[in-house]
């Protein structure tokens, strides 16, 4: 069932890999021209652009944009207690995970009388998006909401289409998760416009300082469109897993992975990375078991037909060099030693490591964060965190004495770049 490369008569680079093994195709540049026009209507004209935008991609014109308070309470006493139980106990998880990553302040003393100190300062306001197409994410409120509440950031807007079964609402159970969280400002607004509605603002929502969340291309590309106006979070396109496997793998837990990732999107991205034929051949054999009797069976099928493929290596030692090259959103390690295989990974979003760290349970419950780098930027971007809702300062402390004795380096310094006033505005504080 999956596209079969063997490798173990060479290691491929990491440019090769990305060519080699499969990710679905995306042109965010194109995309940026197909929203650029609604972006600038809302620029232009405010809500109301946002919501006729809503009756032309969502197919509903929203009775509200901002959701009303009662609204919210309502979505939260109506929502499942079960779903409550595990929301709560995702919230709480999460909260953990991600004050622990709060910087203190730190002073250094460059020299007598010369101090520097790096503090981290929460932005103002921010707008979290969080996605409603094929399926509702009240667990992407979780990732998206705690890390800014754990940041310090008070002022809070939740983005989310309005959905035409909810009477133009976003999704009843994301209504609900930031009702727990004890967010009173959302917007039934989605894909291109919702993130022009916060960077640029409308009458009925100011403008935010920073915007984080996945989405679909759209969204992508009016994050690129408005980066500069606001920061912006990595770009995240179809989400993707890579499992590093030999001989000691399950290949039961294999492709039930695989599966759970491929239900996201018939763009996901599915790679298995083995030392064993022998597992690749018995993961082929639980896939024909399991897809035909999945829920999702059509967009799986199509995930892993489009952008699913199995890499047989020599050794661990080539299968962690096309794992890094890869640098899949996700990174499942089911080998013996896993631990020491995971230690050993440089380029991936996050690193789920053996049998009972299945990529689900960073999804919901591990207290990680799952808004993370698709498409290979985990080369160089990282997942959400608190560090996206804070920005560093650092500030100067320099006594007359301190200054004194520096004087004339940077006078010479400022002398080289023919910036006197530079000099000037030293020497004048001791004439």
């Amino acid at each position: 069932m999956l596209r079969r490369l063997d490798l173990r008569g060479s290691t491929p680079t990491g440019a090769q890999v990305r060519r080699l093994l499969p990710r679905a195709a995306i042109d965010v540049d194109v995309a940026v021209e197909a929203v650029r026009p609604v972006c600038e209507d809302v620029r232009d004209r405010g809500d109301e652009a946002v919501l006729d935008a809503a009756v032309r991609f969502d197919g509903v014109r929203p009775p509200h944009l901002r959701v009303p308070a009662a609204e919210l309470a309502a979505a939260a006493e109506r929502l499942d207690p079960d779903v409550r139980d595990a929301l709560a106990e995702a919230i709480r998880r999460c909260r953990l995970v991600h004050a622990a990553q709060l910087r203190a302040p730190v002073t250094v003393e460059v020299a007598p009388g010369l101090a520097v100190t790096e503090r981290w300062v929460p932005v103002e306001r921010v707008g979290l998006y969080v996605p409603g197409g094929r399926v509702a994410y009240p667990s992407s409120v979780v990732m998206n909401v705690v890390p800014a509440q754990e940041a310090g950031v008070t002022s809070l807007a939740v983005f989310s289409p309005p959905q035409k079964d909810n009477g133009g609402l976003p999704h009843p159970v994301v209504l609900g998760a930031c009702a727990m969280l004890g967010i009173d400002e959302v917007y039934a607004a989605g894909g291109a416009q919702a993130i022009a509605m916060a960077a640029y603002g409308t009458v009925s929502c100011a403008p935010v300082d920073v915007i984080t969340g996945p989405g679909n291309v759209y969204v992508t590309a009016a994050k690129r469109l408005v980066r500069g106006v606001v920061g912006v979070d990595a770009e995240a396109g179809p989400t993707e897993v890579a499992i590093l496997a030999d001989d000691t793998a399950d290949p039961a837990h294999v492709a039930a992975d695989l599966i759970a990732q491929a239900e996201h999107d018939p763009m996901a991205a599915c790679l298995l990375v083995t030392t064993s034929a022998e597992l690749a051949d018995a993961v082929d054999v639980e896939l024909g078991k399991r897809v035909p009797a999945t829920r999702h069976r059509e967009r799986v099928e199509q995930a892993l037909a489009g952008q699913g493929a199995v890499a047989i290596v020599a050794d661990l030692a080539a299968g962690l060099a096309v794992a890094d090259g890869w640098a899949a959103e996700h990174l499942e390690i089911q080998t013996a030693d896993a631990a020491a295989v995971a230690a050993r990974v440089r380029h991936a979003g996050a690193v789920f490591v053996g049998p009972y760290a299945p990529v689900p349970l960073g999804d919901y419950l591990a207290g990680s964060n799952h808004v993370l780098p698709t498409g290979a930027t985990a080369r160089h971007s990282g997942g959400l965190s608190v560090a996206a809702f804070q920005r560093q300062v650092h500030v100067v402390e320099s006594t007359r004495d301190a200054l004194h004795a520096v004087s004339g380096r940077l006078g010479a310094l400022a002398g080289a770049e023919d910036l006197t006033a530079h000099r000037d505005a030293v020497e004048v504080r001791f004439r």
